[in-house]
């Protein structure tokens, strides 16, 4: 589990809209795509000011509004959690001056350590919220943003794309302010080339808002200045963390179809063909940058006369891999099926191709990023909410190894681990003893005690699987290459027992997954959801009819008006 924020998120792309689209909509959302209405508010979150204090000791106030508090200052760190005695309320004038700073960072402290999607908000959290709901503390918060996030925290880009989607969204005057006080150009992008963290942090709220300001509003936020910033710093010479967030930004500016061309016709391409080349690179900021790299040229800034990946790369060797139909919206898949990367906001999640029902398997990944990732096993039955922040161990079927957070996920649960937190470079093992019902993950070949609370709930039919926080990246081995730290018991490998058909293996970029979904006929009485089989069953109490008994037999809530289902009808005469 994954707390990505409290906001409804699931509101503005509920199936409930998917329902009310054309064919081309529908399927454009299938595929990821997204317009002008993609996530375009947030819930706000408040907290009660009562018993507020008018008069705050000057001592008190000093402190709270220092820059950088000391150790004189602070002899015991505050718990961000926890609130501080307050005075005023955020909006207040006299609380304007508070460390914006102190508040970001606390909220980088606390972030690993909140693993409960229905705990409170930090305390850091809730007041930036507040104080960004004025274009004035909204500015402040971004800027602090860019200033204090510092380069080598792996979760400080999932933190900042985390803080804006729980801020309100900007006002066109706060985001023209924003613009004026960057004043971003390629000039810009070559300045303090000693100090990344800048330029990173600034790619990494530019691509956040583009990615939350869908249409017209992403549109007007690129202007001239901002692309020749982005595009400048994809150049040889920036730091690799600067070339990949800055790609990142323009993947999702791309997202709304002006800005893609604009993007296009700046001769992007010819500058991701040279990056694509780091996609095998040993250093591992490298290695991201040119998967993204080829990622875009793939999927978005196509180069006439370019190859396409999938039609070149060999899969002669591969007859197990990640499952491009069995996929959360957003994640990125490799051509080759091995390797999977999430620049989304949301906690995307993956299955592989091929299921285990008895036997001892094995598999390991290699770790790309150092950020949250939660791996391990996954059933039929495990479902995943993506914007809600659910994904591998969190149902009663499935269970995950967390190395960031050092915990092992069952039922939404957590418990700690003794690894270390695991590294770039590092290699994660996963034991599936379907014989003694047991779970045993290893890192680096150290093995950890075995797991067997998901045998409670189900014995069979696992597949390998994985979640993803934002800006995570990890290469999984299902056996087409020798493992590093082969399990000392004899076991099974998929890769020696699976097979794929040539057409079976192909992953597809979106642009042609989106032509041939097109071409499908889709009769007009077919389930909403799957738009395969016929829409034969009504829900109750709610009375909606638009899906399959399948489809609505993984549903606890209708699509459409989101009450809870009580029981599920089939209408006789439908059936033919």
């Amino acid at each position: 589990m994954i707390v990505f924020g409290w906001a409804v998120f699931l509101a503005s792309r509920s199936l409930g809209q998917g329902l009310l689209l054309t064919l081309e909509e529908h399927i454009a959302h299938f595929l990821g795509t997204r317009g002008a209405t993609a996530a375009m508010g947030n819930s706000c979150i408040c907290r009660d000011d009562s018993g507020a204090e008018d008069s705050v000791d000057i001592q008190q106030q000093q402190a709270e509004n220092s820059t950088v508090p000391t150790a004189d200052m602070r002899s015991q760190p505050r718990d961000p959690v926890r609130p501080p005695r307050r005075g005023r309320g955020p909006h207040e004038p006299r609380r304007k001056k508070q460390n914006v700073d102190g508040l970001v960072l606390d909220t980088l402290a606390v972030i690993r350590t909140l693993v409960d999607n229905d705990q409170e908000p930090p305390y850091s959290m809730i007041t930036l919220h507040e104080m960004a709901e004025t274009d004035e503390g909204w500015l402040d918060v971004v800027q602090s943003l860019i200033r204090v996030i510092p380069l080598e925290d792996p979760l400080g880009p999932a933190v900042i794309t985390l803080l804006l989607d729980e801020c309100p969204l900007p006002t066109k005057d706060a985001l023209q302010k924003l613009t004026e006080i960057l004043n971003l150009n390629g000039e810009v992008a070559c300045q303090d080339s000693g100090h990344p963290a800048k330029h990173r942090n600034t790619s990494a709220v530019l691509g956040c808002l583009a990615e939350k300001l869908a249409g017209p509003a992403s549109i007007g936020l690129l202007s001239p200045g901002i692309l020749e910033y982005l595009l400048q710093c994809l150049k040889l010479q920036s730091h690799p963390t600067v070339m990949l967030f800055a790609l990142i930004a323009l993947e999702k500016f791309a997202q709304t179809s002006e800005n893609k061309l604009t993007i296009s016709e700046s001769s992007i391409s010819d500058r991701l063909v040279m990056l694509e080349s780091w996609a095998d690179d040993p250093d591992y900021l490298k290695r991201q940058v040119g998967f993204c790299a080829q990622w875009s040229l793939d999927n978005l800034f196509l180069k006439e006369g370019r190859q396409l990946t999938y039609e070149k790369v060999d899969l002669n060797s591969i007859r197990a891999m990640l499952n491009s139909n069995d996929v959360s919206e957003y994640l990125k898949i490799s051509p080759h099926g091995l390797e999977a990367r999430c620049d989304a906001s949301s906690f995307e999640s993956v299955r592989c191709t091929f299921c285990v029902d008895a036997g001892v398997w094995y598999y390991e990944v290699t770790v790309v990023t150092s950020g949250v990732m939660q791996i391990g096993w996954a059933t039929r039955d495990s479902k995943f909410l993506n914007h809600e922040g659910y994904g591998i161990g969190d149902d009663e079927y499935s269970c995950a190894y967390d190395g960031c957070r050092q915990l092992i996920w069952y039922n939404a649960r957590s418990k700690p681990h003794l690894h270390p937190c695991w590294k770039e470079g590092d290699t994660v093992g996963f034991l599936l003893d379907l014989n003694e019902k047991q779970m045993i993950f290893f890192l680096n070949g150290s093995q950890l005690p075995p797991e067997k609370q998901v045998f409670s709930s189900t014995v069979s039919g696992f597949f390998a699987a994985a979640s993803f926080m934002s800006y995570q990246q990890c290469e999984f081995n299902f056996g087409a290459k020798p493992f590093k730290y082969p399990p000392s018991m004899k076991f099974s490998t998929f890769n020696d027992y699976a097979f794929l058909t040539a057409e079976e293996k192909i992953i597809l970029p979106r642009h042609r997954r989106l032509a041939l979904l097109k071409q499908v006929s889709i009769r007009e009485n077919c389930c909403s959801l799957c738009c395969d089989e016929v829409a034969d069953t009504q829900l109750k109490p709610c009375g909606h009819s638009d899906l399959c008994m399948d489809c609505a037999l993984q549903l606890e809530t209708c699509p459409l008006c989101r009450k809870e289902i009580v029981s599920r009808v089939r209408q006789i005469s439908h059936i033919s």
